[in-house]
């Protein structure tokens, strides 16, 4: 057991060692550098010391234990949608998820050790460790996906109503695509960015179908998917692209009043819960304290 400690505690000092050094050694990639001087819109999130030290030590790891192409191919997904786009954004998550695993309980080994708990001890908090080693970076992605996905819907009834305004201000559909992008860098970066990349898809040589699909595929929100195949419809069949696109932003606007008043229907209930655990028992006590100390007096005199 004593020696067990001791390789892991050697390991993990020669794992953070190394992940200082390679965070701090390694310089900025030319190509990266390039992109970033030219627009910093364009600079992948995924550019970061940490997710490069990531990336390095998955290597070695998804060697020992391979992932499975399905189980990648979903997991791909999830990390577009979640904002990362590197082909290594997968290899980074598979290595940070097997490192907490591996992490955790070795974190949980150290502490038994130094508070010289007994082996039934560490065998349960060790496996708890590493249940929350393995799950809690799946569990981080949900929220972040969640919380992106929230943002777009957000940002995606005004990118309607600007996009209504220049197609009827006579734009075609992809100047109108890139002006709306222009005009939701500043408030809505993540709507941004999105309409970016569909912009240089369709620059690079993509169809502007295929481009919009991706975009649906990237974001994953069916509102999202509504409005490419709104456009997709409007564009094969030759109808009236402005005239679609009002009728559109009008549902979105009465879609967006409704999640604002289902949310604030959901306040009074959300609130109760506090109320009853800690507002109630304090306003009881505050009442009804008076008279029991009478009654205290009054029985124990």
């Amino acid at each position: 057991m004593l020696i067990l400690i001791i390789l892991s505690v050697f390991s993990c000092l020669a794992l953070a060692v190394m992940s200082v050094y390679l965070m701090f050694a390694r310089p900025a990639g030319a190509v990266n550098a390039r992109l970033e001087s030219m627009d910093p819109s364009l600079a992948l999130v995924e550019n970061n010391p940490l997710t490069v030290m990531a990336e390095r030590v998955a290597d070695p790891i998804n060697r020992i234990v391979p992932i499975s192409a399905v189980e990648a191919a979903k997991l791909q997904k999830q990390l577009l949608q979640a904002g990362y786009r590197s082909r290594e954004a997968a290899t980074a998550f598979r290595a940070i998820q097997i490192t907490m695993l591996i992490a955790l309980p070795t974190l949980v080994a150290i502490v038994c050790f130094v508070l010289n708990r007994p082996l039934s001890n560490f065998l349960v908090w060790g496996m708890i460790g590493a249940g929350l080693g393995f799950y809690l970076p799946r569990y981080v992605l949900r929220r972040m996906i969640a919380s992106r996905q929230r943002r777009i819907t957000w940002g995606l009834a005004d990118a309607m109503d600007l996009m209504v305004v220049a197609v009827e201000a006579g734009l075609g559909l992809n100047a109108a695509l890139n002006r709306v992008g222009e005009e939701l860098k500043e408030l809505h970066p993540d709507m941004h960015h999105e309409i970016d990349l569909v912009n240089l898809e369709i620059r690079v040589g993509r169809s502007r179908e295929e481009a919009l699909h991706n975009l649906a595929e990237r974001t994953g929100i069916d509102d999202i998917r509504s409005f490419v195949a709104l456009l997709i419809q409007a564009d094969r069949f030759g109808s009236s692209i402005a005239k679609a696109v009002r009728i559109f932003a009008d549902s979105l606007r009465t879609k967006r009043r409704q999640r604002a008043e289902q949310a604030a229907q959901k306040a009074a209930l959300k609130l109760l819960i506090p109320l009853t655990l800690f507002l109630f028992p304090v306003i009881i006590l505050v009442i009804l304290a008076p008279s029991l100390f009478n009654l205290y007096d009054f029985l124990f005199g």
